[in-house]
């Protein structure tokens, strides 16, 4: 069972920084996702970011990322393979940044990165606040 953490959230003001990070554990398998969404009080669940990786034979593990477009010019993704550790970093964070971001896993599909179709994310962490404050 794949297990996923996230940490980072917090209370911070329009303007500022924060750098979540989602530690996945358990098995895992060749290709797969490992992805963000945010959900604010009363709105959708939103697709953020993710990371697709998919091995290769012969050739090794070759990633690829996707960032929505509504975020892409303020937030990054990063990745930490010996850590397993992906990052969200939110920089120049507005009002209508607050939200629960959460950490998802797709086991068996790239397409938060090359379809832009989020389905195939089966496992999901607690998720994390974020609160940004005039």
């Amino acid at each position: 069972q794949v297990q996923l953490a996230e940490n980072g959230g917090g209370l911070v003001q329009v303007g500022g920084s924060l750098r979540l990070s989602c530690v996945a554990s358990g098995p895992s398998n060749g290709w797969g996702s490992l992805g963000w969404f945010r959900q604010a009080p009363g709105k959708e669940r939103e697709f953020v970011g993710a990371v697709c990786w998919r091995f290769i034979p012969g050739i090794g593990t070759r990633y690829a990322d996707s960032v929505a477009d509504s975020v892409k010019d303020r937030f990054t993704l990063s990745r930490d393979n010996a850590k397993n550790t992906v990052y969200l970093q939110l920089n120049t964070l507005r009002l209508e940044d607050s939200a629960v971001y959460t950490c998802a896993y797709d086991p068996a599909t790239n397409d938060a990165c090359s379809s832009g179709t989020y389905l195939s994310f089966k496992f999901w962490g607690q998720g994390t606040q974020v609160t940004v404050s005039s």
